[in-house]
This record gives C-alpha cells, structure tokens and sequence, in this order.
C-alpha cells in the first residue's frame, strides 16, 4: 500500500519542489479509485418486491384505477388452437391467450427501474382488474399445469399488462342448410359484467406491428378451414346502463374433400352404374331386374349411412342422396314400363311370351274356341279375315314393341343428360350463387339474451 500523504510530510521538508511535484502526481495516478466512490454508488438498488408491497399498503382494489373516469382497457386474443367443432352440439373448443392492458396510477413508482413480471395468483386477488366474461362460453377452465398459467407485469409508469391462459367452450349458432357445402361464423364475446361504459371501456388493441386477434400458424382443423378473423367492438345496451363488449368473429369454410370421397363420388358411380339397364336386352328380366334393386338398396343405403346432422330443415346432402335415389328409382320404374309395354301390348299372337302358367297353357291347348287366335293354324287355313286379323295384331305388336325399344334407347340419353344437369345446378348454385355468410347476424344473440337476464 502506498503512503500517505502526512506519512511522507517529514520527507517533503528535504525534496526540492520539483521532486515534490512528481511524488504528488505519482501517488494521485497510484490511488484505488474505488476509495474516493461516493456512498449513494455503494448503496444497493431497492428490492422491486419491497417497493411494490409499500404500493400495495394504501391500495384498494374494489375502486377503478381512474375516479370519476372510465378506464380503458386494450384487450388481444392470440388462438394457440381451434378445434373439435361440434355440429351437433353447435359449440367448439378453444385454447386461448388473454392479454389485458391498463394503467393504475396508484402502481406507479419512479423507483422501479424496469417493468416487474410476476405470477402470483395472490397478487391477482390484491389489485383492481377488469371484471370481464364471455357472454357465449358454456364451459371454461384455468390451466394449472404445471403452474397457475398467468402473469402480471406491472411498468415504472403504472401500465399494467395482464395474461391469462383459458380453455373455453363456446358457443356457435350455425346454420346448416348448406350442409356440407356451409359456411360458419362462430363468434367469441368478451363482455363487462358489472362496470358500465362510464367506469370500464374495452377496447381491441390498435397498434401497427400487432393484431387484435391472432391465430397460431401451425393451426388445422380436421373438417373446417379458417378463411379470416374479424375483430368488432359492440355496445350491450340495456335499461341498466351501457356495458362495454368486443366480438372476434371466426369465418370457417367447411372442407369438402371428405364429403367428396364418402358421399358424391359413390352416389355418381351407383347412378352411373343403373343406366346399364339401358342397354341390356328387354327380355332379359332378372339381369335387370337385379341390377335395378341392387342399385336401389345400394344408394338408400349410402343415404342412410351418411353421417349428417339431424336438423329440422333439408340440407343440401339432403337434396343430393333424394335425388340420385330419384334417378335410380326412375331407371327401375323405366325397365317396368318397358318390360310391361313389351310382354304385353307387344305380345305377338301364337307366340308365348312367358308370361303365361302352366295351367293355362294347357286350359289354351284344350280349348277349341282359342284356335281362331293362333295365327299359324289360321295361315295354314288361308282364311282371309284371320290373316287380316292377323296382319293388324302383328302391325300392334311391331309397334308397341318398337316404342319399347325406343324408350329404352332415348333414356339412355335422357337420364345422362338430366343427371349432369341438376350437378350443373347444385354446384353452381352451392359454390357461386350462395356466399353470404348466414350465421354472422346471430353472433349478437347471445348478448341479447344476457341483456334480458340482466
């Protein structure tokens, strides 16, 4: 250690002021400049934790941050996911970031050098936070895996951020008769429950680089695509005063690939497959007979299978399973006419169409008064009037026969061309006429309810 100055005061007496001048730099130059620190650098920075308590001695959390004003709060939803979307129930799933910021004067101190982060349940319970709620949740759970899923960060100016991490079932009106070429709006209502708008105001955040709602990129939903995400703010106005409400509305289209596979394909194919009758000879009534019923039972199966929604109103599955089941009940009703006209009006005289028993084959053979109507005994005869006869039966037959074999052969054309019709319609008027989002006026309903209750 070097010596001090009144140690060397004896030596000085005998240095010329030269060597005095040097000695005095040399020692300055030499000194621990942590000696000559002020005592407010050696202090230690307060504790945050002892700052906020002190904060906290005066505080009362029952009164709003602003006396006499309203509080505006900015409310973010970030989605992490979407899913298990019910029809039948008409609800869905969501696992959900609420993010909340205001500003409490009474929490702002010049002594906390940067914002303090917490998760503390009982400081939730210590200080004033919006009482908000979802007006269309039916089911809501707070994570606690592994830790209480919140956090409180409160700012040196008293800007207060608040994040909670939910599980929420909520609610969606949807309308169906689409089904499944449908459109959905399923709504998330985030409401004051006791503050009117004169104490609490929300607010979706407005800031450039952030969006009121955001949703993960990594989000998929097994049946639906979400299209776009609308963020409202809505006034519930009731006889008790105004409360302040915010919407973000999910826009979801549902995908068709499955229906695509499980239901229209295979309808198309067993339609196709009962115009083959068409060209199948007239005679031959078990080949078409079987394939008729087979073709039948195959797409009212398909209908029945379908696993659809059961509502009160016909969808549009509904109109498509009834009418292929119309074309292949037709194409069976088709061959019946036909075969009937054949066997029938065109039944040639003599000639057994195989229509007749056993019974009265014989009960024919034996009776002698039939035999004017076999035209081979009567040709072999020569009678005039019975070839005659003869002629105009065979002229009947011919053309009954002939209108037989043309139905069969215009149906072949008709059924085709009727069944690429209606699907020129049904796409047409399902993916390009209608577009309009049907549910996006029954997202206030909810808060209508909530208005007459309170």
């Amino acid at each position: 250690m070097l010596p001090t100055l009144s140690c060397l005061a004896p030596m000085t007496l005998n240095m010329s002021p030269l060597n005095l001048i040097i000695s005095l730099l040399f020692i300055m130059a030499t000194a621990d400049p942590r000696q000559n620190r002020t005592s407010p650098e050696h202090a230690r920075k307060e504790n945050p934790l002892k700052i906020l308590d002190r904060l906290l001695k005066g505080y009362d959390r029952r009164s709003t941050p602003h006396n006499g004003m309203a509080t505006v709060v900015i409310t973010e939803l970030y989605i992490a996911s979407l899913g298990s979307i019910n029809t039948d129930n008409m609800d869905y799933t969501t696992d959900t970031y609420l993010r909340q910021k205001w500003t409490d004067p009474r929490l702002a101190s010049e002594h906390l050098q940067e914002p303090l982060d917490l998760a503390d349940p009982k400081l939730v319970q210590a200080i004033w936070k919006p009482e908000v709620f979802f007006p269309n949740a039916k089911e809501g759970d707070f994570q606690f895996v592994t830790m209480p899923n919140l956090l409180i960060r409160i700012h040196p100016d008293g800007e207060i951020l608040y994040i909670l991490r939910l599980r929420l079932k909520f609610s969606c009106m949807m309308e169906l008769s689409r089904y499944p070429l449908d459109r959905q709006v399923c709504g998330m209502q985030i409401s004051s429950f006791s503050k009117t708008t004169r104490e609490l105001q929300l607010e979706w955040t407005k800031e450039k680089d952030k969006k009121a709602v955001s949703v993960a990129k990594d989000l998929r939903m097994p049946q639906f695509e979400l299209e776009m995400v609308k963020a409202k703010n809505c006034d519930n106005k009731i006889h008790m005063g105004n409360y302040s409400c915010l919407v973000a509305q999910f826009h979801l289209k549902r995908s068709i690939s499955f229906h695509l596979i499980q239901n229209y394909l295979p309808s198309i194919l067993i339609v196709a497959v009962s115009w083959v009758s068409f060209w199948m000879d007239i005679e031959s009534v078990p080949g078409r007979i079987s394939l008729g019923v087979i073709t039948l039972l195959a797409v009212s199966n398909q209908a029945s299978g379908t696993n659809v929604p059961q509502t009160s109103y016909v969808k549009a599955i509904d109109i498509w399973m009834g009418t292929c089941t119309a074309f292949v009940f037709a194409a069976l009703v088709e061959f019946t006419f036909v075969n009937y006209t054949w066997r029938t009006r065109g039944k040639l005289p003599g000639i057994p169409t195989g229509l007749e028993t056993q019974e009265n084959l014989m009960r024919i053979q034996t009776n002698g008064e039939n035999h004017q109507d076999k035209t081979l005994l009567s040709l072999e005869m020569g009678s005039p009037s019975c070839e005659n006869r003869t002629s105009r039966l065979l002229h009947r037959a011919h053309r009954w026969r002939c209108m037989a074999v043309g139905i069969d052969e215009l149906s072949r054309a008709i059924f085709p061309l009727g069944f690429a019709v209606f699907n020129l319609s049904y796409w047409l008027y399902y993916l390009a006429i209608v577009q309009e989002d049907p549910t996006e006026g029954l997202s206030m309903d909810i808060l209508d309810d909530v208005s007459v209750m309170k």
